[in-house]
């Protein structure tokens, strides 16, 4: 059961980049920041990763695993236990996401 992340929270690329959260839910947050949810957009900056010496940055994050048995406003919310994949502009998967920190007084499943 792992803590919820929030517009807080502290995500990475494989590759350093920064991850940004771009949370649509307006009713939930913890600790004056809300939560975010699998469908929200979830952007990658400052990917340096490259192929043959050709760029090819991580850009978005899709979620493959979320919080089982919670959802908010019809979403399922994201902990640290779930599992989101980093992708290229050509939609080519990258690598995990690497959660960094995040609240940790509530958590869920």
């Amino acid at each position: 059961m792992g803590a919820y992340l929030t517009s807080s929270a502290t995500l990475q690329c494989p590759h350093g980049g920064m991850v940004s959260a771009i949370a649509s839910n307006s009713k939930v947050s913890l600790g004056g920041a809300q939560i975010v949810l699998s469908s929200d957009t979830f952007t990658v900056g400052g990917c340096a990763f490259n192929v043959a010496g050709a760029p090819h940055p991580c850009l978005q994050v899709q979620w493959i695993v979320t919080a089982l048995m919670a959802t908010a406003g019809g979403s399922q919310p994201l902990t640290t236990d779930s599992v989101g994949l980093c992708k290229a502009a050509d939609g080519a998967p990258q690598g995990p996401v690497m959660i960094v920190s995040t609240q940790a007084k509530v958590s869920g499943l």
